[in-house]
C-alpha cells in the first residue's frame, strides 16, 4: 500500500490540481504545500507523468468493415432473414399454445396469476421500450452514423 502524506495533506487536491479543477486559493495551497513536502512533490510528478502518458496514448481504430454487424455474404443475409421469419412465428405459436394449455389445464388460480401476471409485466415492459425506441428513432440525429 502506498504511503500517505506525512503532514496529512489531502492528496486528492493534487489530482484535482493537475486536472485544473481547483479554485485559485486551492491551487495556491497545493503549490505552497508541494514546495515544502517531498512526498507530495513526488506524487505530483508521478501523477503528472501518468496523466501525460494517458493523454498521449493513441489507439488503433479498426477498419469500418469490422464495425458492421451485417451479414458478410448475400447467402448469409438470406439465411438470417429466413431464420428470423421461422423463429419468431414459432416462438409466438409455442408461447400461445403453452399459455392456452396453462389456462385450461388443471393448474390453480395462483399459478395462472403468476404465469400470466409475469408474462403480462414482461410484455408491458417490452411494449414500453418499443414505443420509446420508435419515438426516438424518428428524431435520432445519429441513426445514419456508423461505428
Amino acid at each position: 500500500m502506498r504511503e500517505r502524506c506525512p503532514t496529512g495533506f489531502e492528496e486528492r487536491l493534487i489530482s484535482a490540481y493537475l486536472d485544473g479543477e481547483l479554485t485559485q486559493g486551492e491551487e495556491q495551497r497545493v503549490e505552497l504545500h508541494v514546495e515544502d513536502c517531498p512526498h507530495c512533490k513526488a506524487l505530483l510528478g508521478e501523477l503528472g507523468r501518468i496523466r501525460e502518458a494517458t493523454m498521449n496514448t493513441t489507439f488503433a481504430t479498426p477498419p469500418d468493415d469490422q464495425w458492421d454487424e451485417l451479414p458478410r455474404t448475400p447467402a448469409s443475409g438470406i439465411f438470417r432473414r429466413l431464420g428470423w421469419w421461422l423463429v419468431v412465428p414459432w416462438l409466438f405459436l409455442v408461447t400461445a399454445w403453452g399459455l392456452w394449455e396453462a389456462w385450461r389445464g388443471s393448474v390453480g388460480v395462483l399459478e395462472r396469476v403468476l404465469v400470466f401476471g409475469g408474462l403480462g409485466g414482461v410484455a408491458l415492459l417490452f411494449l414500453s421500450a418499443l414505443l420509446d425506441r420508435m419515438r426516438s428513432a424518428a428524431t435520432d440525429r445519429y441513426r445514419e452514423v456508423k461505428r
